[in-house]
């Protein structure tokens, strides 16, 4: 999905796109069905001895293997899209004379269609060094995009802030249409009632910013809402206690921030969300 959602914005930037090869010959011709001028090569030997500059855009654990396998000239550049593995993995094209760097699209892609929609206005994070990077920078404005620079020790970081801001956003979701449905409502119903809160949520996150964005009984200092919470979740859904107290724990210093409640106050809901102080027990 990201090699054709590349492969078309490129395309329409003026980009040549020469060549395409995957594990599926299907998913190869299809991205080329997208693409005119674009040939499909069995491999990626292929593709390499027909561009210049290749994007490695295979699922993470076989990127490796493709880089190993194929034989590089100098002068080539070999740039991978993954979010957490650095250059390093681009080593044997580097040792033989390739440009190696890492261009991910902080991005998510659920199909191939929305792939292609969401390219646009997207953070590219950057990993290369000169004459790679500005090319690399170059590719993100013409995609509409914005970039970062990244170091080979930044990427895992990068990544694991990228899994939580994305993939848990789903997993929140999901436990909160769980509590939906204790009370008759089934998820698909649950999902498009919460669908405006949630659009209503990022809408203030992104015009008036964290912490002030922050809303609800913590940003308030209501410990009896929080106790009501916390008591009906252990009768219905007792499973889930120990997320909402940490995410609760999480969300007291943002409170703080925000300046709406108190030490005090903060350190009531601390208590009450159930925060272990270690310095004591080790003395203890």
């Amino acid at each position: 999905m990201v090699g054709t959602a590349l492969a078309v914005g490129l395309k329409s930037k003026g980009y040549q796109v020469a060549a395409v090869s995957s594990r599926s010959r299907t998913s190869a011709q299809n991205l080329a069905q997208q693409v005119s001028g674009c040939q499909v090569f069995d491999t990626s030997q292929g593709v390499a001895e027909n561009a210049e500059f290749i994007f490695i855009t295979t699922p993470d654990n076989a990127i490796s293997e493709v880089v190993s396998s194929v034989k590089w000239h100098p002068g080539q550049s070999v740039v991978h899209c993954n979010g957490a593995e650095s250059t390093q993995i681009l080593e044997p094209a580097k040792k033989l004379g390739a440009k190696v760097g890492t261009f991910h699209p902080l991005q998510t892609f659920a199909s191939v269609k929305e792939a292609i929609q969401n390219i646009p206005g997207s953070t590219f994070a950057i990993e290369a060094e000169k004459p790679l990077l500005p090319t690399l920078k170059e590719i993100a404005s013409s995609l509409g995009g914005e970039f970062i620079e990244l170091k080979a020790g930044d990427k895992v970081l990068y990544h694991a802030a990228a899994v939580i801001a994305c993939n848990y956003m789903v997993t929140l979701v999901k436990l909160a249409t769980d509590l939906w449905q204790t009370f008759g409502v089934p998820r698909r119903q649950a999902t498009r009632a919460l669908m405006p809160l949630l659009r209503g949520t990022l809408h203030n996150i992104e015009t008036i910013s964290i912490p002030n964005c922050l809303t609800g009984p913590i940003a308030r200092g209501d410990s009896g809402t929080i106790k009501k919470h916390l008591d009906t979740l252990q009768k219905a859904a007792p499973e889930l206690v120990s997320v909402y107290r940490e995410l609760g724990r999480q969300t007291i210093p943002i409170a703080l921030d925000k300046g709406k409640i108190n030490k005090p106050e903060a350190e009531k809901m601390q208590a009450l969300l159930g925060q272990q102080n270690t310095s004591k027990k080790a003395k203890g």
